[in-house]
């Protein structure tokens, strides 16, 4: 049961970051489902020792869903460093 909360709340992170990102358009929602899942992982690994705060999306929790959400938002803001040279 917990990886169906974790691909449903991965997902709603992922469309929320990209929607933050501008990248909304050129993602579908298998791309929000991975970024929002790869988000929460780098979110719970950037937050735990910076901050130490943990949360988990198999679980929900809001704390879980905003550090998902940051986690995402870092990772596409890379991706944007990669693919066109600057952050949008």
């Amino acid at each position: 049961m917990g990886w169906i909360i974790a691909i449903i709340v991965g997902g709603v992170a992922g469309w929320i970051a990209s929607m933050v990102m501008n990248r909304d358009a050129s993602m579908g929602i298998l791309w929000n489902i991975v970024v929002g899942i790869i988000g929460a992982v780098i979110g719970n690994w950037l937050a735990g020792p910076l901050l130490g705060v943990q949360g988990s999306i198999q679980q929900f929790s809001l704390t879980g869903f905003l550090i998902a959400i940051a986690g995402a938002i870092v990772l596409l803001a890379i991706v944007n460093l990669v693919q066109r040279g600057r952050v949008r």
